[in-house]
Formats: structure tokens, sequence, C-alpha cells
């Protein structure tokens, strides 16, 4: 299984005692999906909505922790999945609808994905 949150992200670089020229830079940030039913898969539940980030200040903090820079903006991208990984989801998804307040599968993917699932290998 092989997948990832993949995200635009806009960093601002302040060194002390030099200058630079950019300080701003933008970058793609992928964060590996974790395997469905594992610590971390509800991820897409809790930091995504509509295919859109849903808090921007506490993922602009997560992924300022991550990179070691302070991230001043960021855009959520796509799940970039393979098919193995989209199944897995898909069957975890189904087997608790009640969790998501959804009919559905893809009731929950479009809910926190929008349109932004980039199936890869097919």
């Amino acid at each position: 299984m092989d997948a990832a949150y993949v995200f635009r992200v806009e960093f601002r670089l302040d060194p002390e005692g030099a200058a630079v020229d950019p300080d701003r830079f933008e970058a793609t940030m992928e964060i590996p999906a974790e395997k469905p039913e594992t610590d971390g898969w509800l991820f897409f539940r809790d930091r995504l909505w509509r295919g859109d980030i849903g808090d921007a200040p506490s993922f602009r903090r997560l992924a300022s922790d991550r990179l070691g820079v302070e991230v001043v903006a960021a855009d959520f991208r796509e799940l970039r999945t393979d098919r193995e990984h989209l199944d897995a989801l898909e069957s975890a998804i189904a087997a608790d609808l009640d969790r998501f307040n959804a009919d559905s599968v893809d009731e929950v993917l479009h809910k926190y994905l929008g349109s932004s699932i980039h199936l890869r290998g097919e």
C-alpha cells in the first residue's frame, strides 16, 4: 500500500543574523497516509473538509513542526494513492459509516476529500 496526502505549502525563512531574498518559498509537502484502521488513519477526517484544510491555523502549526520552518499558507491538493490503499480505505469506511455520519462510502470520500483523489498505477 502506498498513499500520501499532498499539500502545497508556503513557508517563510527568518534567519537570525542574515537576510534572505526571497524570504518566502513554495513547496509540495507529502504526508504519508496511514494504513486504514491503524493509528492516524483518520487524518482525512480530522484535517480535511470538502477537499480543503478544515482548520488552517492548526494545520500550519503541524506543517511547521514537520518541516522545521514557519508555514504561512497551505492548500490541500490530493490524496495520491494506489488501488490497494484506496480499497482498504473504502472497506474501513464502509465498516463504520456511523463514525462519519454518512450513508455511503462515496459520501464520506466526497465530504472530506472532495474530488481530490488521484489513483496511481492504473
